[in-house]
């Protein structure tokens, strides 16, 4: 007989009805108040997370300072994981050794002893090999933890209690930075300077109302654990701390070697934080085998405890320059660090939170933990007091004391009474040494009287002065200074502020791109490829059945090529980008948003110092710069406006100084070119004037030099200025019927 698993009355009375959608709310908002409190957003006060603040602590309750000697990890894991943090010991041993790598935190919080991973992305050794302890900085941390600075909470086995936040005597928010994802919020806070953190607050004690850039004088931006340059503008670092939301553009450090007779090599000596060495180098070997950097001919990794990546040129003529910005573009030698200050503000609400309002939080702790460190030791004080002047009045009646402890049944009510004594004072009587008496001398006595009453004194004076309590704040943090200065080798600032320097945009995009010669060819139902090499002969060509050749012309990989469709709109599209030679290509509606009622006019290489002449059927026309013909997205760009059922006709690149024009109907007109405006979009002018039909051609030559058409039997004619004298005439007029000779086709060109 198995064991019953329902209620004996059936059941019915204990099943309730819960609407899924409210228990999803009510459970998915618990787990993410949980994620957010205790798990993934720091506390402005101290910059810790929980799972940090326990390691601390664990590490403190075994009296891990950084004078002791090393304990072992699993110990320190077992502790953690058995008395403050019900987790996994993987995870918690993963915060515990980035706490230790002085490449992950800008100013260590664990000192380890052992393998603890590399910039490489390589791991730690296992917790049974490795070896920790505090450094100074967590004994800061834990400044007067044991004076009633911070409150204390049970664990959640409620055996012991922890801290709900640490004294924080240092910066740690912003000198060590911090990075979570929470649910519906994250965290990125890069690291900083802590001399220049303590200026600042120093700054912000005198002068509380201190604007953001004010303060930015003192922190001038992230300091990062493995160097780095920072290019961003002064006016982008002041706007993300007083937002709280913003990044950092952070460069790799380099410099060139010279290798006599004109070589040179790049030497990379730091990298972007949190960018693994290995993987950077290994995407770096792939963009080369890629043909994406033509400029480098090597990479090597020349490190041992430091960075040291070597970078070869192809030849001594390449500029390093160039070079470098193409694999900042390209690589993680150029990472973007995000700002977004989102923290537990009072270690309650989670906020995005500016540079001061952070700073200010941060003083007011300190202050807080100042006035309860201040009458902990007050009590402390008074107790002491009382048991001293408890022992004046038995040294000044030591025979009597001893004689009412020896004869007396209960003696502490008797003390008590004959001395006019409070409990404590006959119970510290009581409770005093035979070995005691001998020192146990009145002027011992009244010395430390008068010592701890000064104190007293003193601190009644600080708690009640608002002044002193700031100038009391002021000193400690002055000290942290003094510890962590820019003079100390673990204080000076390792990032720097540059300006990225002026590189031309189009040699950089150049540079990216191998240089090789192409084909391309697009077909009449508009499929476009590229063939390698320049070929001359194009009647070779194979199309889809029904397709045939619509424009062909020689480019490099490194041109841009403009696309003009019939409905005046203009796409670029990189030479390197098109599809290859085998097959047919591909659509080019795949490659941009092109409109189902437009085809394909027109395809060239785009010169920036070249201008057209765009006209449409109806004979509309202007004069447009490359330059500004180029589009950036798939969407293109609008050049010509036309509308149903006119259309762009032809496209003609600007030459000379007169401009022919020949209609559908035959008739041929030749102006000046400086008759037609020139313009980066628009309808266009009249170029000629028809009673019925449209533009046939258009071509532009100095008149100086002639015009001239060849016919289909390609045959050249040339006519002169006298001989085209009575076709002469001003835009928009009907012209004349065309010279003899010229093509049927009505066209220049045969």
């Amino acid at each position: 007989m198995g064991q019953q698993t329902t209620p004996p009355d059936g059941g019915d009375d204990n099943i309730q009805p819960v609407d899924l959608k409210a228990a999803l709310e009510e459970r998915y908002l618990a787990y993410a108040l949980s994620t957010i409190m205790h798990r993934a957003l720091p506390d402005v006060r101290d910059g810790l997370k929980p799972v940090h603040r326990r390691i601390i602590h664990a590490m403190s309750e075994m009296g891990l300072r950084s004078n002791s000697s090393f304990k072992k990890c699993a110990r320190i894991v077992g502790d953690v994981i058995g008395k403050f943090h019900p987790h996994g010991d993987q995870s918690v041993y993963d915060a515990l050794v980035r706490l230790a790598q002085d490449f992950s935190q800008r100013y260590p919080v664990v000192d380890g002893q052992g393998n603890f991973g590399n910039i490489d992305g390589d791991n730690a050794a296992a917790y049974r090999y490795t070896e920790a302890r505090m450094t100074d900085v967590a004994s800061l941390l834990l400044e007067g933890i044991d004076q009633d600075a911070v409150d204390f909470r049970p664990t959640y086995n409620e055996e012991d209690e922890e801290p709900v936040v640490l004294p924080g005597a240092f910066p740690n928010l912003l000198a060590n930075g911090a990075s979570g994802i929470a649910v519906g919020m994250a965290t990125s806070i890069p690291s900083h300077n802590v001399h220049e953190l303590c200026d600042a607050a120093l700054h912000l004690i005198r002068d509380r109302e201190a604007t953001v850039e004010k303060l930015v004088e003192f922190v001038q931006g992230p300091d990062l654990p493995t160097g780095g340059i920072i290019i961003d503008s002064r006016e982008s670092i002041i706007e993300a701390y007083r937002t709280g939301r913003g990044g950092f553009r952070v460069r790799s450090k380099w410099q060139t070697e010279d290798l006599g007779r004109g070589g040179y090599q790049i030497v990379v000596t730091e990298i972007p934080y949190q960018v693994q060495k290995s993987r950077l180098i290994e995407k770096i070997a792939e963009l080369l085998i890629a043909r994406k950097l033509p400029l480098l001919e090597d990479v090597r990794d020349e490190s041992a405890e430091d960075v040291r990546i070597v970078l070869v040129p192809k030849s001594r003529t390449v500029d390093p320059t160039i070079l470098m910005e193409s694999l900042f573009k390209l690589s993680e030698l150029e990472s973007r660090i995000p700002l977004n200050m989102n923290v537990l503000s009072m270690g309650r609400v989670p906020k995005v939170m500016g540079l001061r309002d952070v700073l200010v939080e941060w003083l007011d702790h300190r202050r807080e933990v100042l006035l309860r460190r201040s009458r902990h030791r007050l009590a402390a004080i008074d107790r002491r007091l009382e048991i001293l002047g408890g022992y004046l009045v038995a040294y000044l009646n030591l025979d009597e004391v001893i004689r009412i402890i020896r004869e007396e049944d209960e003696p502490k009510p008797v003390l008590m009474e004959t001395f006019s004594l409070t409990d404590v004072q006959a119970e510290a009587i009581l409770n005093m040494r035979l070995r005691s008496l001998r020192k146990l001398e009145e002027f011992e006595i009244r010395t430390e009287f008068d010592t701890l009453s000064k104190e007293k004194a003193e601190i009644e004076a600080l708690l009640a002065s608002d002044a002193q309590q700031w100038k009391t704040v002021a000193w400690e943090i002055g000290e942290v200074r003094k510890k962590f200065a820019k003079a100390t080798e673990l204080g000076r600032r390792r990032t720097q502020f540059a300006s990225a320097p002026e590189a031309d945009e189009e040699a950089i995009q150049q540079a990216m791109i191998e240089k090789e010669p192409v084909t391309v060819v697009i077909s009449e139902k508009g499929w476009i490829r590229a063939l390698k090499g320049h070929i001359a002969d194009t009647s070779g060509l194979q199309f889809k059945e029904g397709d045939a050749l619509k424009v062909a012309f020689p480019a490099q990989t490194t041109d841009r090529i403009l696309i003009v469709t019939t409905g005046g709109k203009v796409y670029t599209l990189g030479a390197d980008k098109l599809p290859g030679g085998r097959g047919h290509g591909e659509p080019l509606r795949i490659m941009v948003d092109m409109e189902n009622d437009q085809d394909v006019l027109t395809a060239f290489v785009h010169d920036p110092a070249q201008k057209v002449v765009v006209a449409s059927q109806a004979g509309n026309g202007f004069v447009v710069s490359e330059a500004d013909m180029v589009a950036n997205t798939r969407k293109g760009k609008q050049v010509m406006n036309v509308s149903m059922p006119d259309e762009t006709k032809l496209v003609v690149p600007v030459r000379g100084d007169h401009v022919a024009v020949v209609g559908e109907n035959r008739k041929m007109l030749i102006f000046p070119l400086v008759q037609l405006p020139e313009m980066a979009r628009g309808k266009g002018v009249r170029l000629q004037r028809y009673k019925d039909g449209g533009i046939s051609d258009l071509r532009c030559f100095a008149i100086a030099e002639g015009l001239t058409w060849d016919d289909s039997a390609g045959r050249t004619f040339v006519r002169t200025k006298e001989e085209l004298t009575e076709w002469l005439g001003d835009r928009a007029g009907a012209g004349r019927t065309v010279p003899k000779g010229f093509p049927r086709s009505g066209k220049f060109s045969g």
